[in-house]
């Protein structure tokens, strides 16, 4: 089953905002997006961290990850954000697009962009970040947090 990005920002609660500032992921070279194509081309999808999946969907321009975060706020499993909106954590039974196996890991110092969104692994986290209002997130192996 696919949970719409509008029902997984119907649950967001918190923003976990935090001060740290995340890495410059649109200094990293791009990945070649369809190494990445899903669903037909809609979706760019990556592996982050053990059990964690992103997603850049092409359509509605929302982007965000699923899976163990760890140090997410109240325990957060999502996060999730938006062209033209801010980001938020949430708990769900299901990944935010559905299961997506498979998914090929994100090489270390690279980003996949759509439009004004980019996702990056510096080695160490992965990032999103929207330069439409300068949102995102951070996931990184100790804390995952939102600015």
């Amino acid at each position: 089953m696919i949970v719409s990005v509008g029902a997984a920002a119907a649950v967001l609660g918190m923003s976990g905002v935090a001060s740290a500032q995340p890495p410059n992921i649109n200094a990293m070279p791009p990945a070649n997006p369809q190494d990445y194509a899903a669903h037909d081309g809609a979706w760019y999808v990556f592996s982050a961290l053990d059990g964690v999946t992103c997603v850049l969907d092409r359509g509605s321009g929302s982007y965000g990850c699923s899976g163990p975060l760890p140090g997410a706020p109240n325990g957060a499993n999502l996060v999730t954000g938006n062209a033209a909106g801010g980001v938020g954590f949430a708990n769900s039974a299901r990944p935010m697009y559905g299961i997506v196996e498979n998914a090929p890991a994100l090489p270390p110092n690279t980003r996949l962009s759509f439009k004004t969104v980019s996702c990056g692994n510096d080695g160490f986290s992965t990032s999103c970040v929207n330069t439409y209002n300068q949102s995102g997130f951070v996931i990184s192996p100790t804390t995952s947090y939102a600015f």
